[in-house]
């Protein structure tokens, strides 16, 4: 009879580990559903901070090079020619009074998407014009494709 009380106990540890064992195909796709819903509504709200955010750290590097070039005119009488770029800040160069490099690191950064910045002296509303093109890399656009520039605050 030992036998069969043994053989009793297996089959009931059994079943509790069947009833106890897992989730079931519905929980686990009731969790995924809830967690896609959860991603349709803040997905595209951080995606659009992360835009928002790429356009002010344009900006900031905008206000950067006009401070370095204001010091670049104190420094040398002038602001540099387009031809020049903004390379003439941060490149040595043999002209008296240059006390640069006036970026720091010594080289002229890429705007947040990756692309240069547009360059101009002068320019067509101020003594220079420094422009990027946004995230599509071309003139014009809307959203995170406007184009920023250095006479828009």
């Amino acid at each position: 009879m030992i036998v069969g009380r043994d053989l009793a106990k297996k089959n009931s540890l059994r079943r509790r580990r069947r009833t106890q064992a897992g989730f079931t195909l519905v929980e686990m796709l009731v969790v995924i559903t809830i967690i896609g819903m959860i991603m349709a509504l803040v997905g595209p709200r951080v995606l659009n901070y992360l835009g928002q955010s790429k356009i002010k750290a344009a900006k900031i590097q905008i206000d950067s090079f006009s401070s370095a070039l204001d010091l670049y005119y104190l420094d040398l009488g002038r602001y540099p020619t387009t031809n020049e770029g903004l390379a003439a800040l941060a490149q040595a160069n043999a002209k008296p009074g240059w006390n640069g490099p006036y970026l720091r690191g010594g080289v002229v950064p890429k705007d947040p998407w990756g692309n240069n910045y547009v360059y101009r002296s002068p320019g067509e509303r101020n003594p220079y014009d420094i422009i990027s093109f946004g995230s599509d890399g071309q003139e014009g656009g809307s959203g995170t494709a406007t184009d920023i520039a250095s006479w828009q605050r």
